[in-house]
């Protein structure tokens, strides 16, 4: 089940969840880790190294922990 948030106008936004590693298309598809750290819409304790999501403190994670955090 995917996360929601509401907007300012009180609609209700699907947040995406981005991918384990980058597909490197030329477009960038909407959920590429290097296009979210960009937009500053990556989830909290998370970055990108060599175009794959790592957790900051070094842990490992698995999809189920890294929907918890969005």
């Amino acid at each position: 089940m995917a996360k929601t948030k509401t907007s300012a106008k009180g609609s209700k936004i699907k947040l995406k969840l981005p991918k384990t590693e980058c597909c490197v298309s030329r477009s960038k598809c909407g959920r590429c880790p290097l296009r979210m750290l960009r937009e500053g819409t990556l989830p909290d304790g998370y970055t990108v190294k060599k175009r794959k999501l790592v957790r900051v403190d070094g842990r490992t994670f698995t999809k189920k922990q890294l929907a918890k955090a969005a």
